[in-house]
């Protein structure tokens, strides 16, 4: 039960922790479009590196390790897919609704709706990234933010576009934030089961962070980048995100996991100690048992 408790703690904390820090692009946004545009620029290479980073060297082999390697790439594909369709989905419903009279009425709903859908996939990537361990938990939480920030820019430019009010905007993608929270918890719930199949869910949450970071970001790079330079500072970002995220997850895992496994350690040998009815180890039990034999030999 303590242990439920604490993970749901970290859940909890961590999902709004990434809603906050994610809302952090949106902000400046609003404060200075100079300044916002600035922050896109470095953080949308860095977001791709660490989310290839979280996939390929936290996400992929957590899953591994917890079940089927055949499991976690279903799950993969499954995630990739999914959110292609999801995407699909909306692009079509977009596209429906064009001629609609009300055209910027609805054009602000999709934005917030579908900045709500994907908030709530980050809360299941991050609650399953926390079912496994909590340096996997920080990490993966740590990366979706950052990729958030740009998404969220994204978002605060085109409902500024559409006549929104600035306070209105901060409100409206606060209580979307949520959204993170609320889907983290539902899936630590429906993820903590015992017989729940934890690696095809870190599979399907490396497959829409890997598509996020395949079909949107760095698509975004290559149209952004310099095309008088080989290398410019977005590459660069990219590959320092790969190296910061990555010696970020070794560190993690390290020293994170090592102190929580020599807790757990300690507290079930308290346990095993404390517990009535039980002798605290073999040498205690047969010394038990030859002083018993002693007195029914004297006898």
């Amino acid at each position: 039960m303590v242990m439920f408790m604490d993970l749901l703690l970290y859940i909890l904390i961590f999902s709004i922790i990434g809603g906050l820090i994610s809302l952090i692009g949106g902000v400046l946004l609003l404060g200075s479009k100079q300044h916002g545009k600035k922050l896109v620029r470095y953080v949308t290479p860095f977001a791709a590196g660490g989310l290839l980073a979280t996939v390929f060297l936290d996400l992929i082999k957590e899953g591994a390790h917890e079940g089927s390697i055949d499991n976690v790439l279903y799950g993969v594909l499954f995630g990739i897919l999914g959110f292609f369709l999801a995407e699909r989905f909306l692009h079509w419903f977009h596209h429906h609704h064009e001629e609609d009279e009300a055209h910027n009425k609805v054009s602000s709903s999709l934005i917030i709706t579908g900045d709500t859908i994907h908030n709530a996939l980050d809360g299941v990537a991050i609650a399953a990234a926390f079912l496994i361990s909590i340096p996997t938990g920080i990490i993966t939480t740590l990366a979706v933010a950052a990729h958030e920030i740009p998404q969220e820019i994204g978002d605060f430019g085109l409902l500024l576009e559409r006549g929104m009010k600035r306070k209105k905007i901060l409100l409206v993608n606060i209580m979307s934030s949520l959204a993170t929270t609320a889907a983290a918890v539902l899936t630590y719930l429906v993820g903590s089961s015992e017989n729940f199949p934890i690696e095809i869910l870190l599979g399907v949450s490396a497959g829409f962070l890997l598509y996020i970071a395949m079909s949107d970001i760095i698509p975004t790079i290559h149209k952004q980048a310099n095309r008088k330079k080989l290398f410019d500072v977005q590459p660069i970002m990219l590959l320092v995100g790969v190296l910061v995220v990555g010696l970020s997850i070794s560190l993690a895992h390290r020293y994170i996991d090592h102190g929580h496994d020599d807790h757990a350690t300690e507290t079930s040998q308290v346990q095993h100690k404390d517990e009535p009815g039980k002798p605290h180890d073999d040498a205690d039990s047969h010394a038990a048992d030859d002083h018993a034999k002693e007195e029914d030999h004297a006898d």
